[in-house]
């Protein structure tokens, strides 16, 4: 009976460092953290709040960008909420751009339609 209870330790031992890649959280290198662009007058296609994180589409000259954010729990921190944004709100946005040069990247800021900057501009 030992035996049978040590190999199912390890058994699980084994499936959990296997799992572990599986739920680790993926890194930033994709965007260049090194440029900032600015898109200025950009249309909210979308906006999804749901883990693990946050995401904006905009449009901006029949170019649509994703634009990966923080986990909501972050976001709310810094002053977002689920209904900061809505379909067809014109914002501005700072971003870190994706190093493929596909259109998107990692929200830095965004002026809202009222103004309010949330992010470091």
């Amino acid at each position: 009976m030992k035996f049978v209870s040590k190999g199912a330790v390890i058994l699980s031992l084994g499936l959990a460092a296997s799992a572990a890649p599986a739920i680790a959280h993926h890194s930033f290198a994709m965007f260049d953290q090194d440029k900032v662009v600015s898109l200025k007058g950009v249309k909210v296609v979308q906006f999804k709040w749901g883990n693990p994180h946050v995401f904006v589409v905009v449009e901006s000259e029949n170019i649509r960008y994703a634009l990966e954010c923080a986990s909501p729990s972050a976001m709310n921190s810094i002053g977002w909420k689920h209904n900061t944004l809505k379909a067809g709100d014109t914002i501005d946005v700072t971003m870190f751009p994706l190093r493929s040069g596909k259109p998107g990247g990692a929200l830095k800021a965004a002026t809202l339609p009222n103004g309010k900057v949330l992010g470091e501009a």
